[in-house]
Parts: structure tokens; sequence; C-alpha cells
């Protein structure tokens, strides 16, 4: 890779991976367990309304986006919805293609920062064997305010010892990438996961304005100053 194809300003002191939709390929399943468990409540979305509403939200955040649509999201909707979200996880939940190779590759502290709930970052990457990867995991249930606000990405930063400044985020959603620089980090946007096509995220990626863009994980050491 050339240098001109790095992402510009100096190597990072740390790397904040997304979980869902960058290290492993849940969108697509997560996204049609929301929309039946919204349906149930009583709020009908198509598939690409669901992914330009919701996609890189917590569940807490969407709740309020349906609340303010005049339908109320129950303990037992999102009961029913982890439950069922698991079972198939469990049965077909895989990782994003490349992306144990490329964290290897990082001579740098990594983490993860998601919108998940602990207990489903965790699956997700013992499912998909990444978990030795990752030591430090950060939910948006340790936060008051979920992405696009900066407050997972700031929490990390300051846990992880390391200046917002010097951080660099791996994000696919808008909102993560709102966040991110919110935050005061550069990120990169990735469009290689499953839901790219039907999320139309190559558009919406590059409509966030992130500091880099790349379509596979094999091309983020690179990106990053690690190799070449």
């Amino acid at each position: 890779m050339a240098a001109s194809d790095r992402l510009p300003g100096p190597p990072p002191a740390l790397v904040i991976f997304d979980c869902d939709g960058v290290l492993v390929d849940s969108e697509p399943i997560s996204l049609a367990v929301t929309l039946d468990m919204l349906a149930e409540a009583g709020l009908s979305l198509s598939p690409r309304e669901g992914y330009d509403e919701l996609l890189g939200r917590s569940l807490s955040t969407i709740s309020a986006w349906a609340a303010a649509r005049g339908v109320t999201v129950t303990p037992a909707h999102i009961a029913a919805q982890r439950e069922r979200l698991f079972a198939r996880f469990r049965e077909e939940l895989a990782p994003v293609p490349g992306v144990a190779e490329a964290v290897a590759a990082l001579p740098w502290p990594v983490c993860v920062a998601s919108s998940s709930q602990p207990d489903r970052i965790a699956l997700s990457l013992e499912i998909t064997e990444l978990l030795p990867l990752f030591t430090h995991r950060f939910s948006a249930s340790m936060v008051a305010n979920g992405k696009p606000a900066p407050d997972l990405f700031l929490l990390a930063a300051e846990v992880m010892g390391v200046a917002p400044e010097a951080a660099v985020v791996i994000e696919d959603s808008p909102a993560g990438i709102a966040a991110a620089r919110a935050a005061g980090m550069r990120v990169v946007g990735f469009t290689g996961g499953a839901h790219a096509g039907p999320a139309g995220l190559t558009e919406a990626v590059a409509n966030s304005a992130p500091d880099a863009i790349i379509g596979a994980m094999a091309d983020l050491p690179g990106l990053l100053g690690a190799s070449g």
C-alpha cells in the first residue's frame, strides 16, 4: 500500500472497533429480529427503512425512537428479541472475512466499543472465535448516551489511557461515524459487511465523511501504517 493510501496523521495509539457489521456479520440477522420485534409492538418498517433508522443504535435508543413515534417497546418485547437473536447467532453468526488476521496484524492496543449489551458482545465474539483478541470491551450500557453521542468512545479512550485524538475508530454506521467525530477521533468507515448492499452502506458511509473508507478488512493494517 502506498503512503498516499494511508490514514492521514500519525499511527494510532489505540484502535477501537465497533462489533456488529465490523467484527461480526450480524447486521442482517439483528435487523430481521429487531424488525419483527417492532412489528409486534405496532411499528412496521421495511428492511431499508430499518437500516436507515436503526443501524448502529442500541436497543434503548431504538426504544426511545419508537416511543417518539407513539409505539411502546416493552421489556417483554426486548426479552423476546434477545432470546430469538441469541438463538440465531448460535446457528448463523460468522466473523467478517479477514478480520481476525487484520486485528492480529495491528501492533497497537485494540478494544471493542459497541451499542450492544455486554453479554451480546461476548457471545458474538465467542461464537466467531474473536474473543481472545479483545480483552477490553465497552458497551453502550456503560454510558448515559449511546451513539451518535461520543460517550462510549470517550469512555473507551479514558479506560485505555489514550487521548481521544490518538485513537482511531473502525465503524460501519453513520451513527457510529458521527459518534467518533464528536469524540474528536479519526474514523475509518467499513463497507464490507454482508448488509452493505441492502443498507446502501457505501453511499451512507461516504455521506458521513469518515477519514477513510475500506471495503475489505485486509486493507486495514496498511491503511493504519502497520505494514508496507
